[in-house]
């Protein structure tokens, strides 16, 4: 199975528009269809940027969202600092996928090294 570390923007932009590139891929990771790899900083990241209050997302919307990706993920401990990107929180999805051998790291994130990502 391919593993994959969502990009924070992906799962913003799945919950906020259900149909789309983004949706899909969330949708593939939730039916267990691409193994979606995650550290405790992305889930915080996760977290902190849908309670955004522009974003309009319901608490129970984004607590079902981050259990949902949470039973069908698989959690991984970095172990490894990277200083990769000159965006800080990029550097956390980097050490993710690192810690997690993923296959790849899906974004809509053009910074994020085309080497490793699949850009939607």
């Amino acid at each position: 199975m391919i593993a994959v570390v969502l990009d924070t923007n992906i799962v913003v932009s799945a919950l906020i528009a259900p149909i789309g590139n983004e949706a899909v891929v969330l949708s593939l990771a939730l039916q267990g269809r691409l193994a979606v790899c995650f550290s405790p900083a992305i889930l915080a990241e996760y977290q902190e940027v849908l309670s955004r209050p522009r974003l309009k997302l319901r608490p129970t919307e984004i607590e079902a969202a981050l259990a949902s990706i949470r039973g069908v993920g698989r959690m991984v401990y970095p172990f490894e600092t990277l200083d990769i990107s000159s965006d800080e929180p990029d550097n956390r999805i980097y050490e993710c996928a690192a810690a997690a051998h993923a296959d790849y790291i899906v974004t809509g994130n053009a910074n994020i090294s085309p080497r490793l990502t699949r850009t939607l």
